[in-house]
This record gives C-alpha cells, sequence and structure tokens, in this order.
C-alpha cells in the first residue's frame, strides 16, 4: 500500500490480537520511526520494544490501576466516537498484557547543544511515531498511541530499566 493510502486508512486500533508480531516487523517499525526528522539532525530518540510476558504483566496492571479512575468517571456517551474510544482505551489498558507488542518512545533533552529544551525534544519524536503508526499500517499492523507511560513511569522505568534522563514520550500497541 503506498503512504497516502496508509495515512488515509490508518485508525487507532485498540482491540489486537494475541498473535505475536515477528521481531523482524518490530524492527522495521522502528527503523520507519527513525526515518524521521529531527531538529538539527539530532536524533534525540530511543524505542523500547516490549514482548516480554511477565514484564507486561507487571506493567499492565499499574497501566490498569492508574487509568481505573479515568474509565471509572467516564462520559457516559455509549453511542458517540468519545463513548467508543473510552471503551477502547479502557479494554486496552486492561489487556495490556495480552498486547502483542508495546514501543515506547522515549526522547532525551540534546537540542541545541549547549541550551537544550524539551519542546526540540517533542519536536522530534512526534515525527518519529507518526512514521512509526502509518509504517505499521503499511505492513497490515494495527497500533494506536496512548499516555498510559503517564500513570506508570516509575514500573516502566523499574522494569525496563529505563535512566532518569530519557523522557517517556508515547506508548504504541501494535498488533494485528
Amino acid at each position: 500500500m503506498d503512504v497516502i493510502e496508509a495515512m488515509e486508512t490508518c485508525i487507532a486500533m485498540r482491540y489486537l490480537k494475541e498473535d505475536p508480531v515477528p521481531e523482524a516487523d518490530l524492527e522495521r517499525l522502528v527503523y520507519a520511526a527513525t526515518r524521521a526528522s529531527s531538529p538539527g539532525n539530532s536524533q534525540g530518540w530511543d524505542f523500547v520494544v516490549l514482548t516480554d510476558a511477565a514484564k507486561k504483566r507487571t506493567i499492565g496492571a499499574a497501566v490498569s490501576a492508574g487509568m481505573a479512575p479515568l474509565f471509572a468517571n467516564a462520559p457516559a456517551k455509549a453511542d458517540t466516537s468519545e463513548g467508543r474510544m473510552y471503551r477502547g482505551a479502557a479494554h486496552l489498558a486492561e489487556n495490556f498484557e495480552k498486547v502483542p507488542a508495546w514501543i515506547l518512545g522515549c526522547a532525551r533533552k540534546i537540542y541545541p547543544p549547549g541550551a537544550p529544551t524539551e519542546a526540540f525534544m517533542h519536536s522530534t519524536i512526534y515525527p518519529a511515531a507518526q512514521n512509526l503508526i502509518v509504517a505499521a499500517r503499511s505492513m497490515g499492523l494495527g497500533s494506536t498511541f496512548t499516555t498510559f507511560q503517564m500513570v506508570a513511569e516509575d514500573t516502566i522505568r523499574k522494569e525496563l530499566s529505563v535512566p532518569d534522563d530519557v523522557f517517556l514520550c508515547f506508548c504504541a500497541a501494535v498488533g494485528y
């Protein structure tokens, strides 16, 4: 599929099969992400691919607990796109460990040299994230961005040995 068709048909997939995604495909997604432009060609990103069942279980428990208050207070708009989004997000959080792969986009505050700022860090990771999602669609994979890393940061850092100077910017579910 060409890139325009991939962009036109790329939707958030929050219901994924448990079938594993081949490692080569996950590597290709990260490769696609790293083709994004970055300020001053700084490439201050890192990607962590999470497929380990035990780590997904531990992180998933933290995500589920952290997201529970939001989902408990979600608007009761059953037949709206917002209602479907909340139900899908709740399903994804509650089934975190069943998602075949999670890719965490991380960034370091390294640009511009001498006076690095967070704004430049985000301006480099988000184009990379979009490349990843569009590449997944072109490869027949479903994916979605989440903010789950925000409610489980301590657990993620501990389980995946993420250093303190690395920002956890996005968490993407990937599967079929």
